[in-house]
């Protein structure tokens, strides 16, 4: 019988309200950031022969449709709080937060505007990407480049850093500019699972053990995509024979085990498996419910940020597997026809600014992992950097590192999100 995911109304709108207020980083240290483009950047398209002044200068008084996903009340919370508010206050620009389920919507939403004919005045400006969405917009010629060499935030990036300066295995390039940084972990309650099972083949006992207490969101969700790319890595024998461009032969002889190992544990997941999650707020809600005693995340400080702001129980706490957890950049993007793309520019380098990335690794905000390289901030940043506290489930930097896998290149992706539907959802 064919199951089908779960659909609950969110009501995505609603994440503006609620959140906690977002304490600010030292205001004394603002005078450290840069206020010219990184010396031998070259002016984005459009803005040849200008300096970064001039991009400030003409974004005073535009708006940003800042397109992303809307799914936690803390990070919607720090984009219409903190960061609206500071970057009406320093360069006059409206930021407007549309809130999405899923980065096809704006893709189908810029795909129109160009099958329509429509190359200027667009309706989304800046937009939160990766992976797969990034690719399929690059492709597909619907965004803006190169234009994040350019902002003078981007001098404290490692462009070397092949982890930053390619998109699950596509080049950047450019065309998009560094958010944070992510990297998977499961997520517990220390007071129903004492000893949490570190092992893919562990945790597959744990489930047949214990019908009914952990679930996953379902692919394409980003977090449940992730979930199911490591039962995979396991059940290939490991990621490395995956690396590199897609091999369909490669990917049917390998996948086979993992669709075999997921329906394997189906019908001991929660509600036996008839549905899932459709995607993380769900989950979410299941774990801080205390449905399931397993959550998961890409954000390492997230459950130590829920735990902070009363959603998660004192009690939970992260591990990773003893094989690795899966660990990734993600970024923002600027569409080809956004009506705004000065504004644009000014919000992203605002985003990647030392302010805003202390700001949005404190827990109580966000708990996002900084993607800065310490070694090229100035000492005070430094200083302020390695002072954030880590929070109750948050893991040592040094911890995740060592467990640090890559992702593999988007094709990949997407086989296995259409293999989980078609192997583990309809059978």
């Amino acid at each position: 019988m064919k199951k089908v995911v779960l659909l609950l109304l969110v009501l995505l709108l609603a994440a503006c309200g609620g959140a906690t207020a977002v304490s600010e980083p030292t205001p004394t240290l603002n005078s450290a950031v840069m206020q010219s483009a990184p010396e031998g950047a070259a002016p984005p398209p459009g803005y040849e022969g200008q300096a970064w002044a001039d991009i400030v200068a003409e974004a005073n008084g535009q708006a940003v449709n800042f397109y992303m996903w809307g799914g936690s009340d803390l990070i919607n919370g720090w984009v219409t709080g903190y960061v609206a508010a500071a970057v009406k206050e320093q360069y006059n620009i409206t930021l407007n937060m549309v809130p999405v389920s899923d980065a096809p919507e704006y893709i189908n939403k810029v795909l129109g505007e160009k099958e329509a004919g429509r190359d200027s005045g667009g309706s989304v400006d800046l937009v939160w990407i990766n992976g797969e969405n990034f690719r399929t917009m690059r492709q597909g010629d619907l965004l803006y480049g190169n234009w994040s060499h350019f902002l003078p935030s981007s001098a404290y990036v490692n462009w070397d850093d092949p982890s930053v300066a390619n998109d699950f295995g596509f080049p950047v390039d450019g065309y998009e500019a560094p958010y944070g940084k992510a990297q998977f972990v499961m997520i517990y309650d220390s007071g129903r699972v004492t000893e949490p099972p570190r092992t893919i083949p562990a945790l597959v006992a744990w489930v047949k053990a214990n019908p009914g207490q952990f679930t996953y969101p379902a692919p394409p969700d980003f977090t449940g995509s992730a979930f199911v790319r490591h039962i995979c890595y396991h059940a290939a024998g490991g990621y490395e024979a995956l690396l590199g461009e897609f091999d369909q032969a490669l990917f049917d002889e390998k996948s086979a085990a993992c669709w075999q190992l997921l329906n394997e544990i189906e019908p001991f997941l929660w509600r036996e498996g008839q549905t899932y999650p459709e995607n993380r707020t769900r989950q979410i809600d299941l774990f801080a419910n205390g449905e399931v005693s397993f959550d998961m995340a890409y954000n390492p400080a997230e459950a130590s940020s829920l735990v902070e702001n009363g959603r998660y129980p004192e009690t939970t706490r992260t591990f990773v597997f003893d094989s690795g957890t899966i660990a990734n950049t993600h970024y923002v993007a600027i569409p080809y026809n956004s009506d705004h793309k000065a504004a644009a520019m000014v919000v992203a380098n605002f985003l990647l600014s030392p302010a805003a990335q202390l700001s949005k690794a404190q827990p109580e905000n966000w708990g996002d992992l900084p993607v800065l390289d310490p070694a090229l901030l100035p000492a005070d940043w430094q200083a302020q950097f390695a002072a954030i506290p880590r929070g109750v489930a948050t893991l040592s930097t040094e911890e995740l590192a060592a467990a640090r896998l890559p992702e593999l290149q988007a094709p990949w992706l997407t086989a296995f999100e259409q293999g989980w539907q078609e192997w583990v959802l309809q059978r």
